[in-house]
């Protein structure tokens, strides 16, 4: 597996909703003094139920966010995709499975109150809408991301499960903060 190092100090994290992208950015960014930014906070406007900032407004913070020089970004937005990739060291690709994500969905809903990544003021419901995008939507993402991820000639390290994310944690000495809910990501 690549070192941590070798992925710079702008590492992009992609990956399928609900596949602990937030926590390990989160991670990351305190093991090597890096500010975390999660694209579903820039996204989303704060103390909603998860509404949308008009485009404009998010491709402005997203664009001021990459042109910090040390950043780990969590998030897809593929449409900003090229922007990112320009600025990026490094990316990790995490592709755990259509269920474990739904898994992760529901326990992180029900248990998780204050995860990392969450919208501020935001209230966490299952939502049919979430439901059909991961078990429907992300099948196809999960192949385009592989296609992206194949494509890109930036250091890069992909993860195909969960055992894969719990062993980078351990070999890059990353610590998750425990939800107050107590499950992690």
């Amino acid at each position: 597996m690549i070192r941590l190092s070798e992925l710079g100090e702008r590492i992009c994290i992609l990956g399928p909703s609900n596949s602990g992208k937030s926590t390990l950015a989160d991670a990351i960014a305190r093991k090597l003094c890096l500010k975390a930014v999660h694209l579903d906070q820039l996204h989303h406007l704060p103390n909603t139920n998860w509404k949308m900032r008009p485009a404009d407004e998010f491709f402005a913070l997203h664009d001021e966010a990459i042109a910090d020089e040390r950043w780990v970004m969590d998030g897809n937005y593929s449409k900003l995709f090229p922007r990112r990739f320009e600025r990026a060291t490094g990316v990790i690709l995490l592709d755990i499975s259509t269920v474990a994500s739904l898994f992760r969905y529901v326990r992180r809903t029900l248990f998780d109150r204050r995860r990392v990544g969450a919208l501020e003021g935001g209230q966490d419901s299952i939502r049919l809408e979430m439901l059909h995008h991961i078990a429907v939507v992300t099948p196809g993402n999960r192949r385009r991301y592989a296609e992206v991820y194949r494509q890109l000639e930036l250091p890069k390290a992909c993860l195909h499960s969960i055992r894969a994310i719990d062993a980078c944690y351990r070999d890059w000495g990353l610590e998750r903060i425990p939800s107050e809910g107590g499950a992690s990501g």
